[in-house]
């Protein structure tokens, strides 16, 4: 159902979090804050107002009444509205400017691009760790006035914004520990190399669902690029080289990487994918979300060795080197067929005859005893069978069960098959 236009963040507030829609509850963990004196307000007995303010999809476009703001969101910490109507950045200003506890802000999906953020009304934002602008269609200008004006930025959302390039700003930010900036348009390098001027304190990248096409940087400078950079995602890259793997070596702190959906790994099995990447990439200690174990990594790195043992001399890659200096040489893995054995042959007893005969273990005892029928010249009904393998201690095995299949007996070539009559 459509949300009416034209409500005010104050509208909104007061009807989603009055005692009707919203009752709370008291105890441990439930507490609710109420201003004891919102300055007259005639609402002050009606909203029960927890920390976390969530008014997503209300169709929000002002604030309304900053007084009724300041008194009942005193000690708001997270707000959401994201997925409303807000164009006017001084309407959000007046919003901000009166929860003076807030942490964190999701603006995602709000037309915020049909207005131009002044420095004065970003500086209500001061207080703000953690910025959502997802589907905001934010400005590279914006987000440099944004940045300006929050020291203590930690984390910074801006997905979804149809971003080809990025303006690097004149001003690094220092404070800035997490960038999220997937599902835009960024191919070039040089556009990825901007976030390590900009953010020299970096320590995630998730750059998942672009289409950067290779890491086009000496490793010397990309060290001194992302210094602090501990976990970066490149899902659905489109990354096609084991050199723009290497590179991740690099990033002096790099532990944890993803790496799934990648052109280079197509053509790669499940097992291969995995096993060559860990092998590559020594440092880091999570791949894909899973951790790499100390069994898994020596592993992946004698699969390494295997893999390229009869690769030409030119195409063989460096890391190929350090782990022949770490293991030797190793010989390849002796093939083992586990398929079970479809037939064998074996000694078949009867009286003092002996003869060699070929059978097949698919088959059951009564199949095996009208197989031997002509040789033994005996009826099924009177046979007995034995079967005796040649490098077991207990003696010959009666084969008592007509329905029990011969590979169950583990017959192999060599063993001997001994008939008797009942009648005997």
């Amino acid at each position: 159902m459509d949300q009416p236009s034209g409500r005010s963040f104050m509208q909104v507030l007061c009807e989603k979090y009055s005692p009707e829609n919203f009752p709370y509850r008291r105890g441990p963990g439930m507490g609710v804050h109420v201003p004891a004196t919102p300055q007259g307000s005639p609402m002050k007995d009606r909203l029960n107002l927890p920390s976390v303010l969530v008014l997503n999809s209300c169709g929000i476009t002002c604030a309304g009444d900053e007084r009724e703001i300041a008194a009942f969101c005193a000690h708001v910490s997270e707000l959401d509205l994201s997925d409303n109507k807000l164009e006017d950045w001084h309407e959000v200003s007046k919003i901000v400017s009166n929860v003076p506890q807030l942490e964190f802000l999701n603006l995602s999906s709000n037309p915020l691009n049909l207005s131009v953020l002044e420095r004065t009304c970003a500086g209500s934002f001061s207080g703000v760790r953690k910025l959502v602008l997802n589907n905001s269609k934010a400005s590279w200008e914006t987000v440099h006035t944004i940045l300006q004006e929050l020291p203590d930025l930690e984390e910074l959302f801006l997905c979804l914004n149809d971003y080809e390039t990025v303006s690097c700003s004149s001003i690094c930010c220092h404070s800035l520990k997490l960038l999220h900036i997937t599902d835009n348009n960024l191919q070039d390098w040089t556009e990825i190399r901007k976030l390590g001027v900009m953010f020299p304190s970096l320590d995630t990248l998730i750059l998942a669902n672009n289409h950067l096409n290779a890491i086009e940087e000496p490793d010397d400078s990309l060290a001194r690029l992302f210094p602090n950079l501990r976990s970066i995602s490149l899902h659905k890259s489109g990354l096609q080289s084991w050199e723009d793997i290497d590179k991740l070596n690099s990033f002096p702190k790099l532990e944890e990487v993803r790496l799934l959906g990648i052109p280079l790994l197509q053509p790669y099995t499940t097992e291969e994918r995995r096993k060559l990447v860990v092998a590559r990439l020594p440092s880091v200690s999570k791949l894909n979300g899973s951790v790499v174990t100390d069994g898994e990594r020596e592993d992946s790195e004698r699969f390494f060795i295997r893999y390229y043992v009869d690769v030409p001399k030119e195409e063989v890659p460096f890391r190929y080197h350090e782990l022949i200096t770490k293991y030797g040489k190793l010989e390849p893995l002796a093939e083992v067929d586990l398929r079970p054995q479809s037939s064998a042959k074996v000694e078949v007893h009867f009286n003092d005859q002996v003869e060699e005969m070929s059978i097949r273990l698919d088959q059951t005892v009564a199949e095996l005893k009208k197989q031997l029928k002509t040789l033994v010249q005996l009826p099924t009904s009177n046979m007995v069978l034995y079967y005796f393998d040649h490098e077991a201690p207990f003696g010959p095995e009666e084969m008592k069960y007509s329905s029990r299949a011969l590979h169950s007996f583990g017959i192999r070539d060599g063993d001997k098959i001994y008939v008797e009559s009942k009648t005997k």
